[in-house]
């Protein structure tokens, strides 16, 4: 009998077999770029792009601008694509970037320290008055940012402000952003050790430099040995904080991983104290791992705060001596000391360690123009400064002044309504660039400020308790809303008609320097932008009311009732 077929046997499926691509480290061999922006910075090292801006597009127009170095290299070079007007911030995440975009930039200029003479501040402020419609706003990482720039006044403005020294290299992109130092280096009385020098050989290795110019995303930094902890290091990718050792004497403490956005975390210490002639090599070393050990596989884990959390301090401080440093060990050292003040902007008048003096003064959440600027320049020439400083809180300072000459340059700034005794709320509000010109922004954020330091003034004349009110345009925290006393998240929110309008999610609470942490969120607590002043003027009172002697207000929000917070 012959045998029954046999069916054949049904095909077994291939599985698909991939390279495992781990997190994108390049340290790991994993060099395929896994996203669209490293892809970008692949094609082309985006320090490459001023030739192009310089040679094609500033010839040829906005229109003849690739779309690559449009969104991504052009921020190499301190240039992002501003609003388009009208745009309301509901359709800010629904709209595509070419929809969002205008055919005008923001540019960054780099003001590392916040070290300014004041020819370079005369020189910023003519170039906002020439090419910016009058725009130049004091960010609270010491640079300028102006808007309404064209693309055909680029190299001009490039020429112009490298003719006094000035430069907007990697001042945006996945690049060493500018490098923040205390404002009063140098000159303070109670500084611990100046930074500056370290500053400027940090800044002479790595701008410019294509071994630094292709980072997991971006990368700041921080430099201060004042006692008064006036650089927000806790929230820096990498922090040198000024102390002294008790055998090696002052030098610094070693922070990394610090940084805010959506996914805030503080700054770790690696228990290392760094003489001042060692922090170039070490922040090479930290800057290199973040180089290659970053993840580079989703772009929401790519800063190096997610790297830290990962390794520990233990890890990540032994990699940095066994890989980068050559095996040199690091010396264990002490933390920096609490600072006394809550204050750390540098505003009012202080004594210099030479005997002149420096006056700290407060724009309106940093917002200026380019006729002020060029005003203070003239202002503090008149009165024998040829120096002044940006800061981190928005404020600026003019060094160097006699004694005598003091009040006259009080008065004088008071004119421009700059003022170096300004209320609580004129010296404590900040707030990043909003809807108006920012394409992540849902919510307005300048005028908003400004107009809540009027009303709260105007409510609460004799409130002079230090304050932190930090309002954001978006998620993203670039004006720290999770380490302010009041933090304000922009987001649409429904009015008591069942409309949506703009608004706040509320954070209370945050420090940073004297008791480092994040703001408190009450459940369900948002607050339309009408009633702003209306709430911040409740929970002020009720503080006022329920504190305990010398208690800070983040203290009391700690361990406040949700009811006396709404």
């Amino acid at each position: 009998m012959a045998a029954t077929p046999q069916k054949p046997a049904a095909a077994t499926p291939r599985r698909k077999v991939s390279r495992h691509r781990g997190e994108g480290q390049w340290a790991a061999g994993h060099f395929t770029p896994l996203n669209g922006n490293e892809q970008t910075k692949k094609d082309d090292d985006g320090l490459n792009v001023r030739t192009r801006i310089e040679t094609i597009y500033s010839k040829r127009g906005f229109d003849s601008i690739d779309g690559g170095d449009l969104r991504g290299r052009m921020r190499w070079w301190g240039l992002y694509t501003q609003r388009k007007p009208g745009i309301d911030g509901g359709k800010t995440a629904v709209l595509e970037p070419e929809e969002l975009d205008d055919e005008y930039f923001m540019m960054r200029v780099r003001i590392d320290g916040g070290a300014l003479t004041t020819q370079q501040l005369r020189v910023i402020g003519e170039i906002s008055q020439e090419f910016a419609r009058g725009t130049a706003d004091i960010t609270d990482r010491q640079n300028v940012q102006y808007h309404w720039i064209r693309i055909e006044d680029v190299p001009t403005i490039w020429e112009r402000l490298e003719g006094v020294g000035l430069s907007t290299v990697t001042a945006c992109g996945d690049t060493p952003r500018v490098m923040i130092g205390s404002p009063v280096a140098g000159i303070a009385e109670d500084e611990i050790i100046d930074g500056t020098p370290a500053l400027e050989e940090m800044k002479r290795r790595v701008l410019n430099n294509k071994a630094y110019s292709n980072l997991p995303r971006k990368f700041k930094t921080a430099i201060s040995g004042s006692p008064v902890l006036d650089v927000v290091h806790e929230i820096n990718d990498i922090a040198f904080v000024g102390v002294h050792h008790p055998e090696h004497g002052p030098g610094f403490d070693l922070w990394v991983g610090g940084g805010l956005s959506t996914n805030p975390k503080l700054g770790v210490r690696l228990g290392a104290w760094v003489p001042i002639d060692e922090v170039p090599d070490v922040y090479e070393g930290v800057l290199s791992i973040f180089r290659d050990y970053g993840y580079r596989r989703l772009r929401t884990r790519a800063r190096l705060k997610f790297l830290v959390a990962d390794w520990g301090a233990e890890k990540f401080r032994q990699v940095l001596e066994d890989e980068y440093l050559g095996g040199r060990k690091l010396i264990d050292g002490p933390a920096p000391e609490q600072p006394v003040q809550q204050w750390r902007d540098h505003v009012g008048v202080h004594p210099q360690k030479d005997g002149r003096f420096y006056v700290g003064f407060a724009p309106r959440v940093g917002r200026v123009d380019g006729a002020t600027l060029t005003k203070i320049a003239e202002l503090a020439e008149a009165h024998g400064s040829g120096r002044v400083r940006t800061t981190v809180e928005q404020k600026m300072i003019v060094l160097d002044v006699e004694q005598d000459r003091v009040d006259s340059l009080v008065e004088g700034l008071e004119a421009l309504d700059l003022t170096a005794r300004p209320s609580t709320f004129r010296r404590g509000t900040m707030a990043c660039t909003g809807i108006e010109y920012c394409k992540l922004a849902i919510v307005e954020t300048k005028q908003r400020g400004s107009q809540l330091i009027d009303e709260l003034e105007r409510r609460l004349p004799e409130f002079d308790e230090p304050l932190t009110i930090n309002l954001n345009g978006c998620p993203n925290a670039c004006a720290r809303i999770q380490v302010a006393d009041i933090g304000l998240k922009g987001q649409l929110v429904l009015d008591g008609n069942g409309e949506q309008v703009e608004g706040y999610q509320v954070h209370l609470g945050g420090a940073l320097g004297l008791e480092a942490g994040f703001g408190r969120k009450v459940r369900g607590l948002k607050v339309t932008s009408q009633e702003l002043p209306d709430y911040i003027e409740r929970v002020l009172r009720r503080f006022l009311a329920e504190r305990e002697d010398g208690e800070r207000f983040a203290t009391w929000a700690a361990r406040a009732s949700e009811e006396a917070l709404s």
